[in-house]
């Protein structure tokens, strides 16, 4: 069970870190149409499309990876002053949000993505690409993100049992100012 979360942890921060140099060729992107539109007069048909796919894929690929490092913004008015153990029980209580979400993510997603790949569907611009690779991201990112939540709630369970909760397998620990968290996830 530990070599699953592992492996999905593993595979969500592979992508993430991937999928983040997306942004360099955004930039690339985005600057090839600048030069082509306002110095050289003649904009390009395809870069801004691009870049927009590009964008989509970065986007939705990026979730698994930012729940594995908890890197999703939170209201921390409140979370952030709780120990290491009550954000714990924090984010099982909330789970069901999250399910609730991811499902959506998935069901529409496929719905989405399905009816585009059986289309073969493309864009309607002069350039035309294909628009069905970056649809079909959807449901594949919400399967990790799915599998990615089912560790994090592993983990929270772990964190209010008291029980270690290494980050290599369930990705960055909820982070705590608090002196109180260590004796509560170890008493």
């Amino acid at each position: 069970m530990f070599q699953a979360a592992r492996a999905v942890t593993r595979i969500n921060r592979f992508i993430g870190r991937w999928v983040s140099l997306a942004v360099i060729f955004l930039f690339v992107f985005l600057l090839i149409d600048v030069i082509m539109r306002y110095l050289i007069g003649r904009p390009t048909i395809w870069t801004s499309e691009l870049a927009t796919l590009i964008f989509g894929g970065y986007a939705i690929l990026g979730g698994g990876y930012l729940l594995a490092d908890r890197a999703h913004v939170n209201v921390d008015i409140f979370y952030g002053k709780l120990s290491a153990r009550r954000k714990a029980l924090l984010d099982i209580l909330t789970w069901p949000l999250f399910l609730l979400f991811v499902g959506i993510l998935l069901w529409q997603g496929w719905v989405i993505a399905s009816d585009s790949i059986g289309r073969l569907e493309r864009s309607n611009s002069i350039w035309n690409p294909p628009l069905w690779p970056t649809k079909l991201l959807i449901p594949v990112a919400a399967i990790l993100l799915l599998l990615q939540g089912l560790v994090r709630l592993w983990a929270d369970i772990r964190v209010v049992m008291g029980l270690p909760v290494p980050d290599d397998i369930f990705g960055s620990p909820a982070s705590s100012d608090h002196a109180q968290d260590t004796q509560e996830i170890h008493p």
